[in-house]
């Protein structure tokens, strides 16, 4: 069955909204989208317990050697 509330899910989220508010926010609307991009990243990594530096690491020199994306990490076993 569904839950009556949406609270879990504004728990998962509020971590980000409290490092929004203590950085100021964004300047642009392309500063928005990177924040929200790395926050799903990291929250993805994290949730399928995989480290997030390493996922980015591989991301950006992929990206500064012209190659494709890495795919996010797979869900973990039991996870």
């Amino acid at each position: 069955s569904l839950p009556l509330t949406n609270n879990a899910a504004e728990r998962l989220l509020r971590h980000w909204v409290i490092a929004r508010r203590l950085s100021f926010g964004t300047r642009s609307e392309q500063g928005t989208r990177a924040f929200a991009l790395l926050a799903s990243i990291i929250d993805t990594c994290r949730a399928r317990k995989a480290s997030a530096w390493d996922y980015l690491t591989a991301a950006l020199q992929a990206g500064r050697q012209g190659l494709p994306m890495p795919p996010l990490p797979a869900v973990s076993v039991g996870g």
